[in-house]
């Protein structure tokens, strides 16, 4: 076995779970926010104080990267990863603070699917992360990422189901308008997942 003389900094994996492990956490809040839509203000508060956490994270793996002069995967690779991670609490934030802002006094069953499919598809990332360091679990890891690709499938059916239904039944523009953006930014919560994954997959593929 080769000595290494220059030791690679291996923290970004624990940071990338801890991050993986806030992503799920603010997708189960989200989940339970709509499927419960009750005390509206404290669960939003909860919401978007896992978000700032995630901003924690994400500054903290920017700043080793900054100062880490061997990586264990490249170093666009930790970057695009690390944002793809903050973006999805980003849009899980917004969706949430959205519906807090507009007023909003019912919950839809398409908002709520699209929430636990943010849910599956944030589970399924956390898997990924977790397996990153090692790359023992190659079949595993591959499920994973094939199973997020098809949630964004059903996430994009999803929506695209529930603006059709939205402009054929709504009378009102501003509820139209309203709902249109909370749609579009919980769909954008799933292919921020997506993302995630496919930096990932681009990884294994390069190093297993």
């Amino acid at each position: 076995m080769g000595l290494r003389l220059i030791p690679r900094e291996e923290a970004f994996f624990d940071l990338f779970n801890a991050q993986a492990a806030n992503v799920v956490e603010g997708a189960r809040l989200l989940k339970d926010f709509l499927e419960n839509y009750t005390d509206v203000d404290q669960k939003r508060m909860l919401i978007e104080r896992t978000e700032s956490n995630g901003d924690e994270i994400t500054h903290k793996i920017i700043e080793k990267l900054n100062t880490t002069f061997i990586t264990p995967i490249d170093r666009e690779d930790i970057h695009a990863l690390a944002s793809a991670l903050d973006d999805i609490l980003d849009f899980i934030n917004a969706s949430a603070q959205r519906m807090h802002l507009y007023g909003v006094k019912s919950v839809t069953e398409d908002a709520i699917s699209l929430a636990c499919v943010i849910f599956r598809a944030a589970e399924e990332t956390e898997n990924l992360t977790n397996n990153m360091k090692n790359l023992k679990n190659l079949k595993n890891m591959k499920a994973c990422w094939i199973e997020v690709n098809r949630l964004e499938n059903e996430g994009d059916k999803i929506s695209r189901q529930a603006i059709a239904t939205l402009f054929r039944n709504e009378s009102n523009p501003i509820e139209v308008i309203k709902w249109k953006e909370i749609y579009e930014h919980l769909e954008m919560a799933i292919d921020k997942c997506e993302d995630a994954a496919n930096i990932v997959e681009a990884v294994v593929l390069k190093h297993a």
